[in-house]
């Protein structure tokens, strides 16, 4: 059976039917539903949600008057000027039941219909979006290992590993030959020389393959790219993961995102647990484990502010 939505063309909702479609190439469409509903017979426009129809390639629209479902087959008329047809596309929304934008058709690696502000609206800014989502959740995927791999071994070993918080402190006490203007200036031109060609690249796709750099320094193969976000080759792409087959890469892709999205969820939640407790994660979940009623979220003095423990 396949969830039919029926509404008016205003959006208020007539009925949600079961069907089974009777008929899958016809100039009409027969439709059997279940459970039999009685609707008025009003001037406005029925608008049909189908949200899957399998094997059918061409649909009939509903007529634009409705007049009473009786449990009987029920045939669809030709489409009117009035009426119009919207059939969903078979894929997973973040809300079961909500309706994706316009703009996230299903295109975008890991879009699942969520933008409940409308921020993508406009085409152009929703490009950039996906290039700074990808950036991120893959600058949150490299801290929080960096964050949880370090705490785990200090756990482990005993070795006096220093925290995520003061890591950047100590390296520079530790290392005085390197002040820490001169690091800065350093990654600062680095980093912004390598963004700022990517930046220049997002809106000129293209423009910054230098054929003479590449030559001159023997990178060229290693660094052909597969598009905005994903620059492959040998140098970023050493195990052939984007060659061979196109659906398993796109795979990897959903999965990045997924992984990514999921980083800086777990990144931002680590900042506030150092603000909250002054510890790091794996320290807060070691404390939680040995006194699990006593120690939680709740309990820090700052995440419930005047929690009151019974």
């Amino acid at each position: 059976p396949l969830p039919i939505v029926l509404r008016f063309a205003d959006g208020s909702l007539v009925a949600r039917l079961a069907c089974t479609p009777l008929i899958a190439y016809s100039p009409t469409l027969s439709l059997r539903c279940s459970p039999s509903v009685h609707l008025p017979s009003p001037s406005t426009p029925l608008i049909v949600n189908m949200a899957a129809l399998v094997g059918a390639s061409s649909i009939a629209a509903v007529a634009n008057r409705a007049t009473a479902f009786t449990g009987k087959a029920v045939r669809a008329r030709n489409v009117r000027s009035q009426a119009r047809v919207t059939m969903a596309a078979d894929r997973p929304v973040w809300y079961p039941g909500n309706d994706a934008p316009s703009y996230l058709d299903g295109s975008l690696v890991g879009d699942y219909g969520f933008d409940p502000l409308g921020l993508g609206s406009d085409p152009e800014i929703l490009k950039w979006f996906v290039q700074a989502e990808l950036i991120h959740g893959r600058w949150a995927m490299a801290g929080v290992a960096g964050i949880l791999i370090p705490g785990v071994a200090a756990k482990v070993s005993g070795a006096d590993f220093p925290q995520w918080y003061d890591a950047g402190k100590v390296y520079v006490e530790n290392h005085p030959e390197t002040p820490f203007g001169s690091l800065l200036f350093t990654q600062l031109f680095m980093m912004g020389w390598v963004e700022t060609k990517r930046l220049m690249d997002f809106k000129n796709p293209g423009s910054q393959n230098d054929p003479n750099f590449d030559d001159k320094f023997g990178i060229s193969e290693a660094c052909q790219g597969m598009g905005n976000g994903y620059p492959g080759g040998k140098l970023f792409d050493p195990f052939g993961f984007s060659k061979g087959d196109a659906a398993k890469l796109e795979e990897y892709k959903v999965k990045e995102i997924k992984n990514g999205r999921l980083a800086m969820v777990a990144f931002f939640g680590f900042i506030c647990q150092h603000a909250a407790t002054g510890k790091g994660p794996v320290d807060n979940l070691f404390d939680h484990i040995a006194d699990p009623y006593n120690v939680t979220f709740a309990t820090n003095g700052v995440s419930v502010p005047h929690w009151t423990q019974f």
